[in-house]
């Protein structure tokens, strides 16, 4: 039996699982013209499956509208270094921490990180050997702020999946990574002063944080990437988020010091270039695990 050396995503349509090739679409091996897809996921033996399930009975799998995979040509698929396709489907976790007060922290990844640097992602990372979700979400929420939680300190809940890839688009390069990202809410009795006063990031991991609450997040949501146009901040939504202050939102310095700044809602409004280097912004995944969050929030009967 070959030795499992990490976790990677599996596939099941009416077959044994077998192991995800690279170069193929995860979301496009369950629908042929969808975007999104409810599957059912497991996590045993070091396998991370996927498979089929009926409507309303699973978990919700999304990719982009722009996502590399639906658009490879088997020709181009082809030519993808071998070094490449033998890295598989990885999988990762990525936690939304919601606070007794119901804010969502948000972390901006280092600049000198090689993956989707400088944006605005949940904490989170791969899915070790022999781990669990929630403990591995609570590892990299550890390690990444300093926040440490045990599972008993929070509820739990699977919210969606996304086919995460990088490059994002074709039009910026040929794929090089390639993820299925499983989207974690959390829920803790602190609230987000609390959890602030204990934040501790690694800054060679994490260049800021941002705590975002319901009306934040939909500015956020309105700016759909892959779409045209400008978008105009939803009304009651300060152009401005104030860092540590009242939005609880922090600069973090190479020494790992939080500091007071400012950050222009547009730039959180950012929508993924078709082209050139990347900006600042909040990541795609990330958009729909905020949209995921905001129907989680509706459905409890939080007023947004």
């Amino acid at each position: 039996m070959e030795k499992v050396t990490k976790i990677l995503v599996h596939l099941s349509k009416n077959v044994a699982p077998q192991c995800a090739r690279f170069a193929q679409s995860i979301t496009g091996h369950f629908t042929e013209t969808l975007d999104e897809v409810e599957v059912k996921c497991s996590l045993e033996n070091n396998r991370f499956t996927l498979c089929e399930c009926e409507k309303g009975r699973g978990i919700p799998l999304k990719r982009a509208t722009f996502c590399p995979f639906k658009y490879l040509s088997v020709a181009e698929a082809a030519a993808i270094p071998l070094d490449v396709q033998s890295r598989g489907v990885d999988v990762g976790v990525a936690i939304l921490l919601q606070s007794a007060n119901q804010k969502v922290l948000l972390t901006r990844r280092a600049s000198s990180l090689r993956i989707f640097p400088n944006v605005w992602v949940p904490p989170g990372g791969h899915v070790e050997l022999d781990e669990r979700l929630l403990d591995a979400g609570l590892r990299e929420l550890r390690e990444e702020t300093g926040l440490k939680l045990d599972p008993g300190d929070v509820s739990a809940q699977l919210l969606g999946l996304w086919e995460s890839v990088f490059p994002p688009m074709l039009s910026r390069g040929m794929p090089q990574r390639h993820h299925v990202v499983t989207y974690m809410l959390l829920n803790t009795s602190l609230t987000h002063q609390q959890l602030q006063a204990s934040l501790r990031p690694e800054p060679a991991e994490v260049s800021g944080c941002l705590w975002v609450d319901a009306s934040l997040v939909k500015a956020i949501v309105s700016a759909v990437d892959g779409e045209e146009g400008s978008v105009t901040p939803l009304e009651g939504v300060a152009p401005t988020v104030r860092y540590i202050t009242s939005t609880n939102v922090s600069e973090v310095s190479p020494e790992g010091v939080l500091s007071e700044s400012d950050l222009p809602l547009s730039v959180l409004c950012n929508r993924a270039p078709n082209s050139g280097e990347d900006v600042e912004r909040v990541s795609t995944g990330t958009k729909y695990a905020l949209e995921l969050w905001l129907k989680n929030l509706e459905g409890q009967g939080t007023r947004c």
